[in-house]
């Protein structure tokens, strides 16, 4: 694999219309939202799930390519992986500093986001993950909506006796009418040489950013899709501008026209080019 040695910053713009993008558990599963500006959240948490889940599917079975933090993984055991493997091989007790490289060679999610696995009889030590997003946020203020649902069916027989053959049951779910979300990343070329993260790595996470939500359609989530994707290529490992600096140069404003947003063309994205310094390439991939 290619070594990266240039840092780079991205933003992605994608939309949901008439779904759940990530819901508060503490909040009845209601849509987040920042209470004092009504403005849209998406943690990173979420996105880098989909990105997993993306990875699972593009991946499956390739060598290098499994995921640490997956549905139903007991962690102690991917951990416990690392010294069985390595202590096959070399015939020897693992170090930790052995086992967290196996870890990062062998798990993408790790050598990407990175992971503590310093936890139960097998530590693998901590890593700090090169690739790192920030939360997403909607461009402007979202509504949830709450609505009422029925099912024609009931769970049990006792449930059908008390409703007197009337299966109907009543339920909730909650949804965005529509909202365009604003994620901004960061990938670091020192922490990529440390984790192996490389280029091929990293053509795959931007891919992914641009298809994972094609593979995690749901009833309670919508209609998702990647809107844009803009890449920041620094020319240095340790970059050519601040990087709050490049993400202002992306603007994304509401058309005058557009009385209530319901659709990404009700926008206008654009990129003012006198802020990118040189030594800065801008890559539109979406």
């Amino acid at each position: 694999m290619s070594e990266l040695n240039n840092r780079y910053e991205f933003v992605l713009l994608f939309d949901v219309e008439n779904g759940n993008p990530n819901g508060d558990p503490d909040a009845g599963n209601m849509p987040r939202i920042d209470a004092e500006t009504s403005l849209g959240i998406i943690t990173d948490v979420c996105l880098k799930r989909k990105v997993r889940n993306y990875a699972e599917i593009a991946k499956e079975g390739e060598s290098g390519y499994n995921l640490y933090v997956k549905e139903k993984a007991i962690l102690n055991q991917q951990n416990e992986l690392s010294y069985k493997a390595i202590e096959t091989e070399k015939e020897g007790k693992a170090t930790i500093e052995e086992a967290r490289a196996w870890m990062c060679q062998n798990f993408f999610d790790v050598r990407t986001f990175g992971a503590v696995m310093s936890t139960g009889d097998f530590n693998c030590g901590q890593v700090r993950g090169p690739v790192q997003f920030n939360f997403a946020r909607s461009i402007d203020p979202v509504t949830p909506v709450e609505l009422s649902i029925t099912r024609m069916a009931v769970t049990t027989e006792k449930e059908a006796e008390k409703q007197k053959g009337d299966n109907r049951t009543m339920g909730r779910k909650h949804i965005v009418p529509y909202g365009l979300y604003r994620m901004e990343g960061y990938i670091s070329p020192h922490l990529a040489q440390k984790t192996g993260f490389s280029t091929e790595d990293l053509e795959f996470l931007f891919s992914a950013l641009e298809n994972m939500f094609e593979h995690d359609h749901s009833a309670a989530r919508g209609k998702m899709a990647a809107r844009k994707l803009i890449v920041f290529k620094h020319e240095s490992n340790l970059g050519n501008a601040p990087s709050h600096k490049l993400f202002d140069a992306v603007s994304v404003l509401k058309k005058e026209e557009a009385l209530v947003t319901r659709n990404y063309s009700d926008y206008a994205v654009s990129i003012d080019q006198s802020q990118i310094p040189e030594g800065v390439e801008v890559i539109e991939r979406v």
